[in-house]
């Protein structure tokens, strides 16, 4: 399956990317296996999408959760926790 991948802010900035177009093996079906799937990626990755790190997510511009199925073709992006005032 291929999917659209977007990072943004800080991930962006720890991964040197904004965006790439990934083909990602079978067994990964969901929001948080793409999560664990860049992880084994190793370095910056593992560091910047570890399992204890604050971080949004969000499945065709929708904010959602690890248990989100993905699909072909799907935009998944990650970010920081974002505050205002």
């Amino acid at each position: 399956m291929q999917i659209q991948l977007r990072f943004f802010a800080s991930v962006r900035e720890a991964v040197g990317t904004g965006q790439e177009a990934v083909t990602l093996p079978g067994d990964v079906l969901t929001v948080g296996d793409v999560r664990t799937f860049l992880r084994s990626r190793g370095g910056a990755w593992a560091e910047a999408l570890a399992e204890g790190r604050a971080l949004r997510m969000a499945c065709n511009q929708q904010m959602t959760d690890a248990a989100t199925r993905i699909s072909e073709g799907c935009e998944v992006a990650f970010f920081p926790p974002v505050t205002g005032g």
